[in-house]
């Protein structure tokens, strides 16, 4: 509010310093038809001193009329300048601030360290997938040497186990469908 308040009082001063030179500029000219009168009315009545110095003050006025002039449009630019300027800070401070947020989501998404790191996950992998595999190589071949240790008696036992194993589970799902089609002819009361 202060700062507005400010811009507002500068403002004013300026419009009040443009407004007292052109009230300037308007004095001079008034001043220069005053010394035109005096030197016409001079020169007809021959009063040669007169006239000079009537000349004399006409010179003084337009000079001062132009350095007036020239200070009014010095003014005018530097003001123009200066709001010219307050824009372009703003436009820099604007600009400065999308950069930082740029830059900043710019870092957060840094493609090439997210590229490095997957491309050492990979590698990861990789090298776990090449671990397991040699591991169940080497599991797959410990339980062949085991298996290949016993005697042919006991591999024979060993298989015979399995065979029946499957029989008995070949028995016990005949089994169970005669139980159920037991059970169907009991539902239906045959």
């Amino acid at each position: 509010m202060a700062n507005a308040k400010k811009e507002m009082e500068k403002r004013m001063l300026i419009k009040k310093t443009v407004s007292t030179m052109n009230k300037q500029i308007q004095k001079l000219e008034e001043q220069k038809q005053v010394y035109i009168e005096a030197g016409k009315t001079a020169k007809q009545k021959g009063l040669t001193a007169q006239y000079n110095l009537a000349l004399s003050g006409l010179k003084m006025t337009i000079i001062q009329q132009k350095r007036v002039y020239e200070m009014k449009l010095n003014f005018e630019i530097t003001s123009q300048m200066k709001d010219m300027t307050q824009m372009t800070t703003q436009f820099l401070k604007g600009m400065g601030s999308l950069s930082k947020d740029m830059l900043k989501l710019t870092k957060e998404k840094d493609f090439l360290n997210v590229q490095k790191q997957f491309n050492e996950a990979m590698l990861g992998v990789e090298m776990q997938t090449e671990q397991i595999e040699s591991f169940m190589d080497d599991t797959e071949s410990a339980f062949s040497t085991l298996s290949s240790t016993g005697s042919e008696a006991d591999n024979k036992e060993i298989e015979s186990l399995f065979t029946n194993a499957a029989t008995d589970s070949d028995t016990e799902s005949m089994i169970d469908m005669e139980l159920a089609a037991l059970k169907k002819k009991i539902d239906a009361g045959i």
